[in-house]
Order: C-alpha cells, then structure tokens, then sequence
C-alpha cells in the first residue's frame, strides 16, 4: 500500500491511499461485428432485469471475437453499453489496431488478471452475454459472506452462499438462488428465463429481488416480510413473497 499526505513533505494526515486491489469485474464478451445483432440481444437481456445493470462497469472482452483483424466498431458498442446503464470502462484481449481503438474510445488495455479470479472453470455458453468470470457451469456454492461491491453469477444452476450477503453485492443464477443468511443486496434468479426458479433465504433485506425479469425492489417489499425467513417465486407471472 503506498499512502500519499495531502501536502508533500509535511506530517499532516494522508488525505488518500493508492493500493493494489483484488476484485472480479463483469465480462461483456464480444462474439460477433454484428452490432445490430449485439442491439437486439442485448435489449433481451437487460429487459429480464434493467435495474441490475445499472452503473454496472463492466470489461469487453475481445478473445472470442471471430473476426480476427476486423475493427471493431466502438462507437456503436460503448454507446449501447451505456445507453443501458453499464459502464464500459476497459478491453481485454484484441489485436494491436482493435486496441488502439479501444483507446480512442479511453478505455483502458487491461490483463487478465483485471478481470478474471484464479480459479478455473468451464466457459460459459456461447449466447451467454454478460457474465462473471466467478460462474460456474452447474450449481456454485459460495462459502462465506459476499461483501458490497462482490457478484457471483450461478451459470446454468443454483447459486448458493453460506454466508450474509452485503448491501451493494448482486446475485445472479439461471437457476434457484438459495442465501443463508441475511440478503441485503441484490438477488436475481432465471436469468435466461426460467419461471420456475426461486430464491430463498433466511432474513430478507435485499435491495431488489427478481425472478425471470419480474422484480421488486425493497420499497416495494411488504413491511411484514422484512427480516424473515421467506421464499420468493412466480405465481401467473406475479412476484410472490411467501415466509417459510
């Protein structure tokens, strides 16, 4: 950690730090030049649930792009991203004039160790879209508390924490997501679709829960529900809350 004081030289406290830090970041991975078709896709996916993208950062990842020396139009990319409330702020992956590109665009060139966590695991589908590096491609536990600012995507399964999870950290699984704990953050179940997903967890406080695109947020939770154990699931396409 490298601490610098607001006035050099001086003993008075440091006013700011600059230090090292580890964290996932969503992956817009790239897999086509067609943007029209990018448009389309992507209008599908964020309508299942617009509020969780919103002030999303999230990294263009260019290893899959098929189209190996095409430019990429970044214009059109960045404006789409944006116009739906994420925040594209690097690339990863590219030849040099996809790069230069990128950085006409100020995005930053990024490493894999930017984005991706030690772990291995199966890549994801290829009409998978937006995805965490995190996922997995059955059931994923996660054992121990998710901190603000933490995603853990449940690719293809069930999503399940052993642990609270924070304000400010989000929740996804294409399956049932199941939380342990407290859920102040942000759960978001059936994400491709899936009516019959559910979440359930032991002290509801989440910020917004969603099955299949259909959402509340915690101002829309009644008052009777909060702080109890629940389950919450479709019903007709209605959002049901129910305690367990």
């Amino acid at each position: 950690m490298v601490a610098y004081s607001s006035v050099s030289g001086s003993e008075s406290p440091a006013a700011f730090e600059l230090k090292a830090a580890g964290f996932t970041l969503p992956i817009f991975r790239l897999l086509a030049s067609d943007m029209e078709a990018v448009a389309d896709q992507l209008a599908t996916r964020v309508g299942q649930a617009p509020d969780f993208f919103r002030n999303t950062p999230v990294v263009i990842d260019l290893g899959s792009f098929p189209e190996q020396g095409e430019a990429v139009e970044f214009p059109l990319l960045v404006g789409l991203l944006r116009g739906y409330g994420m925040i594209p702020f690097g690339v990863r992956g590219g030849d040099k004039a996809q790069q230069r590109a990128a950085e006409a665009m100020e995005l930053a060139i990024l490493g894999d160790s930017h984005s991706r966590p030690a772990r291995a695991h199966p890549e994801p589908s290829a009409d998978s879209g937006l995805d965490d590096e995190a996922g997995g491609a059955n059931s994923l536990v996660i054992s121990g508390p998710v901190r603000s600012g933490q995603r853990h995507y449940g690719a293809r399964g069930d999503l399940s924490i052993i642990g609270p999870v924070s304000s400010g950290a989000e929740l996804m699984a294409d399956g049932n997501i199941h939380v342990y704990g407290a859920l102040r953050g942000r759960a978001l179940a059936g994400m491709k679709g899936n009516l019959e997903a559910r979440i359930f967890c032991q002290d509801l406080r989440a910020e917004l829960v969603a099955i299949a695109g259909h959402y509340r947020v915690s101002e829309n939770i009644p008052s009777e529900l909060q702080g109890m154990p629940v389950q919450i699931f479709l019903d007709q396409k209605i959002l049901r809350i129910e305690k367990l």
